[in-house]
């Protein structure tokens, strides 16, 4: 019998939380793209781009969409955000319903099109960005003007891990719906999993 969304969810999002505690969370002094120092860091790209957890992300992080505007295509800022991306627009595919991947590039290529987003992008398309780490909000910003730029209408962000720092908070200012897979407290304190996704996870 074929597996409920919410039981999907339900089994996918421990899953991806052990390997993100196990490959990806470092305690020491780090100092964060934000220029902010933290005495925790979680770099994303370990877990993601393991086999395991590029499926567990895309499945998990497409069927975060569905509490957002329906949107045309997904977009991932490089470099962290581009196999999150990849692994959504796979995840779609196999599930029959196909969402196309883009790429937001920090600055525009000196060769070839100096594109700034990689991507079959169309004038009003509307796109969900999808992010690994949150800190201030900082950089999702510059690639939400980087998509008004090339035409796009960006409806939302799905984000593997919030900080809690501020950047969800500014993301919402700029009008925009933000969902977060884990925060902070997933990786720092022995609780049980923040607020569930699944509460919002339709059964279907």
């Amino acid at each position: 019998m074929a597996q409920s969304r919410r039981e999907r969810t339900e089994k996918a999002r421990p899953a991806l939380l052990g390997l993100l505690r196990e490959l990806s969370y470092r305690r020491g002094t780090f100092v964060l793209a934000s220029g902010r120092e933290s005495d925790f860091f979680i770099d994303c790209k370990k877990t993601v781009l393991t086999a395991e957890g590029h499926v567990l992300v895309g499945e998990l992080m497409l069927d975060a969409l569905r509490q957002l505007p329906k949107c045309d295509a997904v977009a991932g800022v490089a470099l962290g955000g581009c196999p999150l991306a990849s692994a959504v627009s796979l995840t779609s595919q196999l599930r029959g319903c196909p969402v196309p991947a883009l790429y937001v590039r920090k600055a525009a290529k000196d060769h070839g099109t100096r594109a700034t987003v990689e991507g079959q992008l169309e004038p009003g398309h509307q796109v969900v960005i999808v992010e690994d780490v949150i800190t201030t909000g900082g950089s999702t910003l510059r690639a939400v003007e980087t998509l008004k730029s090339a035409g796009a209408e960006v409806v939302g962000v799905v984000v593997l891990v919030d900080r809690l720092e501020g950047g969800a908070e500014a993301l919402r200012c700029a009008g925009l719906e933000v969902v977060a897979l884990y925060t902070r407290h997933d990786f720092i304190e022995a609780s049980p999993l923040s607020a569930t996704l699944t509460d919002t996870i339709p059964d279907s």
